[in-house]
């Protein structure tokens, strides 16, 4: 099998290329993040070696998997950990480590529930390993069980893998407990969420979806782990109070919801070439999105329901319905649920407890939702 590897870059680069914030301390800390990811994969290859051949690809293209993202969760550990005062690295940076490999684990099993075998414009390992299946000679169904088998099991590692490294960090047993209180609590929500947004593409329930129930399969797909989580891992290791652990658990459920309504709009109104999200891929999949909700309670549903979820939607048709959804209203009314997540989210960080090293780069943060479709 041909292994897909990304160009080679050091992690200092690779994390101050990503630092849009400036701050040389999250660049280093960042790097630190990036070498342990880089540790942690070269000794499991090669642990694997000992074992047959393709376990040993399974833990590359697992690395394969975790490489190119934003860190966007390590991001969120170490400006709770920096921003209430920590100042041992160690002990941030193995935490953003454990939800950096919780995401990769969580992508892994999404691309199976998706069944796609494509991200970040390459072959995921469903996909790498249903390639070298069929190049072997398999059938079109047994490469697929092959290549989703893989991904199963390459995510079942890395979510295992996500507790003990967090088990391992350097602090008191109460704090530990805690820690991996708070990232069981993020896999058991966003559990619930995932399924909850099978039931929602797969129309499983006897009534059309309501926008809360889209706005909570959202909140537990993607805010606790996603935000929640790692905000409240950083500040419980720098010491935070439990004031301060609510406040981030809340801004972090409004902040996930806020950047998925953005994801929402950008799937329909944004620019391709700029975003590179596409404009067809949610209309085609059917996705019960915040602007399909609203869009149902109005008279214009009659105009969607139709062509939504139909596989082979011509970008011209979908041109049409992002135009039926901005004449019903659609896009305005999640214009101002973005805006008010964003307004509710900033206005939780104006407190004694936050200072001003957390609160600004937070607020700026969650402002950047509406960035992102202005």
């Amino acid at each position: 099998m041909t292994q897909l590897h990304p160009q080679t870059r050091t992690p200092e680069e690779k994390a101050t290329g990503q630092n849009s914030t400036g701050d040389s301390t999250l660049a280093h800390d960042l790097a630190s993040v990036e070498e342990r990811l880089d540790r942690f994969f070269t000794e499991r290859i090669s642990a694997a070696s000992a074992y047959d051949p393709s376990y040993r690809r399974l833990w590359e293209s697992a690395r394969d998997a975790a490489d190119g993202g934003k860190r966007i969760r390590p991001r969120f550990v170490l400006l709770a950990y920096r921003g209430l005062g920590g100042v041992e690295r160690d002990v941030a940076c193995t935490a953003a480590v454990a939800y950096e490999l919780l995401h990769t684990a969580f992508l892994l099993h999404d691309d199976v529930i998706d069944g796609d075998t494509v991200r970040r414009g390459r072959p995921n390992t469903a996909g790498e390993f249903a390639a070298d299946a069929v190049a072997h000679g398999a059938s079109a169904a047994r490469a697929r069980r092959w290549g989703e088998s893989g991904a199963i099991l390459a995510g079942d590692l890395l979510l295992h893998a996500a507790a003990t490294v967090l088990a391992r960090a350097d602090t008191d047993e109460w704090t530990r407990e805690r820690l991996l209180d708070i990232l069981d609590h993020s896999v058991f929500v966003t559990a619930a969420g995932e399924l909850a947004d099978v039931a929602l593409s797969e129309r499983l329930g006897d009534d059309a979806p309501a926008l809360d129930d889209v706005l909570a399969m959202t909140e537990h797909k993607t805010a606790a782990y996603s935000v929640s989580g790692p905000l409240m891992t950083g500040a419980l290791l720098a010491g935070g109070g439990e004031d301060v652990l609510a406040s981030l658990a809340e801004y972090g459920r409004l902040v996930g919801i806020a950047f998925q309504l953005g994801d929402d709009l950008l799937g329909v109104f944004g620019a391709e070439d700029v975003t590179g999200k596409s404009i067809v891929s949610d209309l085609r999949q059917g996705k019960e999105t915040s602007l399909i909700a609203y869009a149902r309670g109005t008279a214009r549903w009659e105009e969607v329901a139709p062509s939504l979820g139909r596989g082979d939607l011509a970008p011209h048709e979908a041109g049409r319905l992002a135009t039926v959804l901005e004449e019903c209203g659609a896009r305005r009314f999640v214009e101002r649920l973005l805006a008010d997540h964003v307004d509710r989210a900033v206005a939780l960080l104006d407190s004694p407890s936050m200072p001003p090293a957390l609160a600004e780069p937070l607020a700026d943060v969650a402002r950047s939702c509406i960035g992102r479709i202005a």
